[in-house]
């Protein structure tokens, strides 16, 4: 799908046809065809492959130059339909007269430009528009971490009620997740000290940069880090909560198997009573009538001191 959007001087946004797009316009491509690739190639002058690395779904963030021509290929944060967290290549591609978006999948962090927020960018402003693409996506990493870290709340108090398969599943999802996370606002980062690293060459002025953009770079700089501080820091209590949590079951484990231990010998003792009196040889109270009864409360009185034993030793 290719949408064409262009900031006017009231600050709203107009929609183009590809024959009608100038100077200014924003060439979003939300998982394009071939015909698509090929109509966008040739207005722009670009070469396809330009278009098509931010396709594939196991690409890393980088930065490629030609013919005047930037690729940033960053890593947004994306909600999946089963409520689950992961990463997406988005591609910007910054030419001297426009500015083009690809990506695989439509996500929340292009769709939040659209005509009712039309007033907090412009697409005429090429720089100032990546950066805040960038920006927009920092920050959805950080809203997701506190949604990261609310459930993982919630799971503990779960599962400090009672040990069940479902939240552990979910919190090895989670730890999953924060890999994912770590990995893309690290290369992310990357990206970013390349591009303050353009913004202050003065051999390779690729990009005009204002000290707003200057500013909103190095605010965006500084929320990536956080993001990465604060991955970091859910991945080290995500650990300690999984080594707790392992190390409850394995004491809970060896408490049943104590009592189980326990009980076995207890309900052995009458058995083996039982069995002794039960041999085809004299035994003591043979003749005697009261000699079953003598027999049964013999063996309730071992039981019961073998429970008052195992009770002292911490079994029950």
């Amino acid at each position: 799908m290719i949408k064409i959007l262009k900031t006017e001087e009231n600050k709203k946004l107009s929609r183009l046809s590809i024959s009608e797009a100038v100077s200014g316009s924003w060439f979003s491509l939300i998982n394009p065809n071939e015909e698509e690739i090929k109509q966008v190639s040739l207005v722009l002058g670009l070469d396809e492959d330009f278009l098509l690395n931010s396709l594939d779904l196991d690409e890393r963030s980088r930065i490629e130059i030609e013919d005047g021509n930037i690729l940033i290929i960053t890593n947004l944060p994306i909600m999946t339909e089963e409520g689950s967290f992961d990463t997406l290549p988005l591609g910007i591609i910054y030419t001297p007269t426009s500015i083009i978006t690809v990506c695989s999948k439509d996500n929340n962090i292009l769709s939040s430009f659209n005509e009712s927020t039309a007033y907090t960018f412009d697409t005429r402003n090429k720089t100032e528009f990546m950066l805040k693409i960038l920006y927009r996506s920092v920050k959805f990493y950080l809203k997701y971490l506190d949604v990261i870290n609310r459930t993982t709340d919630d799971i503990e108090n779960e599962l400090q009620k009672a040990t069940n398969n479902k939240a552990l599943f979910q919190l090895m999802e989670i730890q999953k997740t924060l890999v994912y996370f770590s990995t893309a606002l690290k290369d992310n980062d990357i990206v970013l000290q390349k591009i303050m690293r353009m913004t202050n060459s003065n051999s390779q002025n690729y990009m005009k940069n204002t000290e707003e953009d200057i500013d909103l770079l190095e605010d965006v700089i500084i929320d990536t880090r956080q993001a990465i501080e604060m991955v970091d820091m859910h991945r080290m209590i995500l650990e300690a909560m999984m080594e707790g949590f392992a190390s409850i079951i394995n004491n809970n484990l060896n408490m049943v198997m104590k009592f189980l231990a326990a009980i076995t010998i207890i309900m052995s003792i009458p058995t083996m009573i039982g069995g002794l009196w039960g041999m085809n040889v004299r035994v003591p109270f043979g003749h005697t009538p009261y000699g079953f009864l003598i027999v049964v409360i013999l063996s309730i009185i071992s039981s019961i001191l073998a429970v008052f034993y195992f009770r002292k030793k911490g079994m029950f």
